[in-house]
């Protein structure tokens, strides 16, 4: 029986061997394991306070065991935010010739579709890394993200915004304000990333990496104190190999910062935002200092209906279907999925802006 390429069961399974884009904040940040992927839309969110770093009790003998209290977490639902981007396929594209055929291309128009199915699974699945990398950067110096809901005109005035934060006070705790300019001392330098990292240590929490945009970097680079200080003559540390770096991403080497060892990594990767806009993932004149695997990614189900008009739900982090209009002729590509970036501690990545 011929494998109908059509079927949103095929698409599901095809979907995690489509190429996707490198992104470094999301897979050095947050990880996805099986048991992240959610078989309702709402997915659940713990996150701890703290790590458990006290101490076992000593007692005296025959007085039996000292109760020690669990540390605090906390748990929320949420409904993740739906992503959908979608590419439509019409009898006209089947008669054109596609982008790198020859001119006297003798392609079949199925053979066509078939190509342009892949394409398109490949370039709306990198619309999807993008929005992902950028919901990963905005926990990392944020802590939460704000996202709008659009209904059909992207990037239009009318949306629905869709929020959510990781701490219960008014503004956000992870944030570090430095006392003086970085440009002008490097000893504020070292004391501010020495401070930040106390923070996290103090908490039981690990800390070996600085995330920083191309201002930052510039001022760290061209600084001589701190060039005797990076230690860039070892290519492998904590795993990191330059050469495989993703795009975007240039590692400048591991710092002793008054004891503390911190790999700096300037991450340059841009994306273009609902305006057509050119951003950076990363604030050009900010720095957040973390470490691997500091959250997760979950991932919602997503229901479907289908062409028996019945509603079918697949879990997943990402799941095509198509939509066939008979009348007009034309076959829409959606890739839906619903992602929810997350810290597994509460303020385990902390940001500051620095001032030049």
């Amino acid at each position: 029986m011929p494998i109908n390429i059509y079927q949103t069961q095929t698409l599901v399974t095809a979907a995690p061997l489509v190429l996707k884009r490198p992104t470094f904040l999301r897979d050095r940040y947050f990880e996805t394991t099986d048991n992240d992927l959610f078989v309702t839309e709402d997915v659940l969110v713990e996150y701890k306070d703290e790590q458990n770093r006290k101490l076992a009790p000593c007692v005296v003998p025959m007085s039996g065991g000292i109760a020690m209290d669990r540390n605090g977490y906390k748990t929320e639902r949420y409904t993740p935010a739906n992503v959908a981007p979608k590419r439509t396929l019409s009898v006209a594209d089947l008669q054109k010739r596609g982008f790198g055929e020859t001119v006297f291309s003798q392609k079949k128009p199925a053979e066509r579709e078939a190509a342009l199915l892949r394409q398109d699974m490949i370039d709306l699945g990198e619309c999807i890394d993008s929005r992902e990398e950028w919901m990963a950067a905005q926990v990392l110096f944020n802590n939460g993200y704000t996202m709008k809901h659009y209904i059909d005109d992207y990037g239009g005035s009318k949306y629905k915004e869709y929020g959510i934060k990781f701490y219960d006070e008014g503004s956000n705790p992870a944030v570090y304000t430095p006392a003086a300019a970085w440009g002008e001392s490097s000893k504020a330098i070292m004391e501010d990333l020495y401070a930040i990292s106390l923070l996290l240590k103090k908490r039981g929490l690990k800390v070996s990496d600085v995330i920083f945009g191309h201002e930052v970097g510039s001022v760290i680079i061209n600084n001589e104190y701190f060039q005797k200080l990076l230690d860039n003559r070892r290519l492998d540390l904590m795993a990191i190999n330059p050469a495989e770096l993703p795009e975007g991403v240039v590692y400048y080497g591991r710092m002793n910062v008054y004891g503390v060892a911190l790999d700096l990594f300037c991450y340059s990767e841009t994306y273009t935002d609902e305006q057509g806009t050119t951003q950076t993932f990363v604030p050009e004149n900010k720095i957040v200092v973390t470490a691997p695997k500091m959250g997760r990614a979950k991932y919602g189900a997503v229901t479907v209906l289908e062409k028996d008009d019945s509603f079918y739900t697949y879990t997943g982090k990402r799941v095509p279907h198509v939509v066939a209009d008979q009348k007009s002729g034309v076959k829409e590509l959606f890739i839906e999925s619903k992602p929810l970036f997350m810290p597994n501690y509460k303020n385990s990545a902390i940001s500051a802006t620095v001032l030049f």
